[in-house]
């Protein structure tokens, strides 16, 4: 049996690529071929899913206005990456909505020299419309695209997100009214993306960023159709499977090749709180300490089967 081990990351836990390396050691261990395809949406890990490089680190402020040191990447193709979560990190150490800020992030795309710029959100802590960012950054440095985690909505997004990101119920549609109010960013509100990282898509697009779905656009650059074609199973996941999986993460794209490709697809998380149409839903142990665990025995049991 061929498999193809294209986990996403299992934030704080497993990078992509370390979570695509043991399940494919334990495919290899129950008797398939395992080819590692590590895939990312716009959260965490895009640029090393995507082979970019460091080619400068700068320190900026965090959500919270701790510094950080964040780093630049540059593609093969010449583009220059950023990635929201290498500034503003969701820390589960810290959760405050009401209080983060996307200022860090403006503040680094501002130094960014480029002719071609991608700037990928999901993964952060923040939930203020990009109003930090806006602060700092009155104009991107070069054309720019955003690859978006999810394709909700601006006015989604606290629904969706905020409870994540340690919003209570009634902070929710407190986020809910912030976000209705800001006028700048109504023409932008129902483009798909607008929602991503509490709001950032509409804000890089006030700018003139053009929105794309982050693992559509990294699953293209992979060739990941012309890799699901060879293979008889996929597997897949991320720490969480819930209503939000649906909105353009990372499985759920993975999954829609699968379907359309005709090639069995299973997806972990661990955690699972919907069925996903046309995959097999696996829910590991649910304990980071045994993510690596999991995923090895997961792969081991498909192997064999």
């Amino acid at each position: 049996m061929r498999a193809l081990a294209s986990p996403a990351s299992l934030k704080g836990v497993l990078s992509a690529r370390e979570a695509a390396a043991v399940l494919a050691e334990g495919l290899r261990a129950g008797g398939a071929e395992a080819e590692e395809l590590p895939i990312a949406d716009g959260g965490e890990g895009t640029g090393e899913v995507l082979g970019a490089r460091v080619v400068a680190r700068l320190s900026v402020p965090d959500a919270f206005g701790r510094e950080r040191d964040a780093p630049i990447r540059a593609l093969a193709d010449g583009a220059v990456l950023v990635e929201a979560a290498d500034v503003i990190p969701l820390d589960p150490a810290r959760l405050d909505p009401l209080a983060a800020s996307s200022r860090g992030l403006g503040e680094l795309i501002a130094q960014v020299e480029a002719d071609r710029l991608l700037v990928c959100l999901g993964g952060t802590a923040t939930m203020d419309g990009g109003a930090g960012l806006r602060e700092v950054l009155v104009e991107l440095p070069a054309p720019t695209t955003v690859l978006c985690d999810t394709l909700a909505p601006l006015l989604d997004a606290p629904r969706l997100f905020a409870p994540q990101k340690g919003a209570a119920a009634e902070q929710v549609g407190l986020l809910e009214r912030r976000f209705a109010a800001m006028d700048e960013l109504a023409p932008h509100a129902e483009l798909p993306g607008a929602g991503a990282a509490g709001g950032l898509g509409a804000a890089l697009a006030s700018l003139g960023a053009d929105l794309v779905p982050g693992a559509r656009e990294v699953l293209r650059r992979l060739d990941f159709r012309v890799r699901v074609r060879r293979a008889d199973l996929v597997i897949t996941g991320e720490g969480k499977v819930d209503e939000t999986t649906e909105t353009g993460k990372a499985p759920d794209e993975a999954l829609r090749a699968c379907r359309g490709e005709g090639v069995r697809c299973v997806v972990f998380a661990g955690r699972v709180e919907i069925d996903l149409a046309g995959a097999e839903v696996v829910a590991l142990s649910g304990d980071p300490d045994r993510a690596a665990e999991d995923l090895l025995e997961l792969g081991r049991r498909l192997g064999q089967a």
